[in-house]
């Protein structure tokens, strides 16, 4: 008897490389615009991005703020000036979402769970742009639905985003259902909030911080079918 029937994934650095996205879309952005930028730069943005994304799910900022408020940050500390944020995002968000690269072979896992197990994405992000990679990347075909945060009204890890994708999960049965993510903030404690069990995808070996609960902790995605079958 499977321990779990119905997974919930999150998309950026678990089923898709993130990293390597990012970076291909803001050197395409910046090139958009007549510049070049070198692989310091493209950190510098990463962490301006993370902080925003994170000071979003504390409820600090709010979604508009992070689309074009990360632009601005970065474009303050690089003095540029000749460019909008109004301008940059929206060729950065096309290019972000029309490129992608799977993490541990994550789309043939999902292939394989499709048969025995139901399978959602539960994500954070621009709508266009979390959709359009998840098709190119064939996840719309193995997926029952994909719940983004943008088209909900609500961002993980609050209570309400899960509650909004229970309501559209037929047969829904909590205690058979799982989270599995990177983020300790977002999806861990998202899982916590909303009364599910948590795998934390952890290839980093990073350590664990604060006190969210964590039920299985794998460093392979394909690890998950011996978690999914206690």
């Amino acid at each position: 008897m499977k321990k779990y029937e119905i997974i919930l994934w999150d998309v950026d650095q678990t089923l898709l490389d993130f990293t390597k996205s990012e970076d291909y879309a803001l050197r395409h952005a910046f090139e958009q615009f007549g510049r070049s930028i070198d692989t310091e730069i493209v950190k510098l943005y990463s962490g301006i991005n993370d902080s925003y994304w994170k000071r979003l799910e504390r409820g600090e900022v709010t979604r508009q703020e992070v689309i074009y408020g990360r632009f601005r940050s970065l474009f303050q500390e690089l003095s540029v000036e000749d460019i909008t944020a109004e301008e940059f995002a929206p060729v950065f968000q096309k290019a972000l979402g029309s490129v992608y690269f799977y993490k541990d072979d994550s789309y043939r896992l999902c292939q394989e769970l499709q048969k025995d197990f139901r399978q959602y994405v539960v994500t954070n992000g621009v709508t266009w742009t979390q959709q359009n990679k998840l098709k190119l990347a064939g996840f719309d075909k193995v997926m029952e639905d994909i719940f983004i945060s943008e088209m909900l009204g609500c961002d993980k890890p609050c209570r309400e985003f899960f509650d909004k994708c229970f309501e559209r999960i037929p047969d829904f049965n909590k205690e058979k259902t799982i989270i599995v993510g990177d983020s300790l903030t977002s999806d861990m404690m998202g899982g916590n909030n909303a009364g599910i069990a948590c795998c934390w995808y952890n290839p980093e070996g990073k350590e664990r911080t604060g006190t969210v609960r964590i039920d299985h902790e794998i460093d392979d995605l394909w690890d998950i079918r011996e978690v999914l079958n206690g």
